[in-house]
């Protein structure tokens, strides 16, 4: 019981030095949800040219827990930004210090919740999204919450450019399925959808050279790996 203690202490101590290491990194930003909610947000509009001080085009990651596909992205195109988006930023502290540590100015983090995502950015300010290993929110009262609900696809419709792109990467077949009977019955373009993408030759090398802290996990137990490409028309 004593080394359960320890256990929660120490990793209450390394959160609260995360925490304060997040507030002095320049690729880091943490509005408070009333600047967000009552469109106080300085970065709305505004992301190419006050953050990235550039005009390349924005891919967006959502719940992008430790920033891997943020930063393996952004290695593979160096013609675009990268903006992982977060709450936990205990977890996205890793990806920032270590954008920072590569010097990469084309990499960011927000700490916001997601459902705020059309607050956060202008209409069709953003080019591309990936959906890395969302809850599926398996359980009917949390339908709210799945991040490719009806509601969710229309925020993103918003923010995104016309027929903008969408990646759901999950080890969720429940959410992988939902999504495809989604889109489908929606009429949005699926352009690639596979169940076990490590099983299959021809799946996208962004999906299968690109894994995340958990990711790895699941592949160790020979849990499959799914994958959605779509857009929003």
């Amino acid at each position: 019981m004593l080394i359960f203690v320890k256990i929660l202490i120490l990793g209450s101590k390394n959160k609260l030095k995360r925490f304060r290491e997040n507030e002095t990194f320049p690729n880091v930003i943490q509005p408070t949800r009333e600047e967000v909610v009552e469109g106080n947000f300085h970065l709305k509009g505004k992301w190419r040219t006050d953050f990235f001080k550039n005009d390349l085009p924005i891919v967006v990651e959502l719940g992008c827990g430790k920033g891997e596909y943020s930063l393996g992205l952004s290695a593979r195109y160096p013609e675009k930004n990268f903006l992982g988006i977060d709450i936990k930023g205990a977890r996205f502290w890793r990806g920032a210090k270590t954008a920072l540590e590569q010097q990469n100015p084309r990499v960011g983090f927000l700490r916001t919740q997601i459902e705020l995502i059309d607050l956060v950015f202008e209409e069709h300010e953003i080019d591309e999204i990936w959906l890395t290993f969302p809850d599926p929110q398996t359980k009917y009262k949390r339908t709210k919450h799945r991040l490719t609900n009806p509601d969710f696809l229309a925020k993103y419709k918003k923010v995104l450019k016309p027929n903008g792109l969408i990646h759901l990467k999950t080890d969720s077949e429940f959410l992988h399925g939902y999504t495809l009977g989604l889109l489908e019955g929606l009429g949005h373009p699926i352009e690639y959808a596979h169940h076990d993408v490590y099983k299959n030759n021809y799946s996208p090398k962004d999906v299968t050279e690109i894994q995340t802290f958990y990711e790895k996990q699941y592949l160790e137990i020979g849990k499959p790996i799914t994958y959605l490409k779509f857009r929003i028309s």
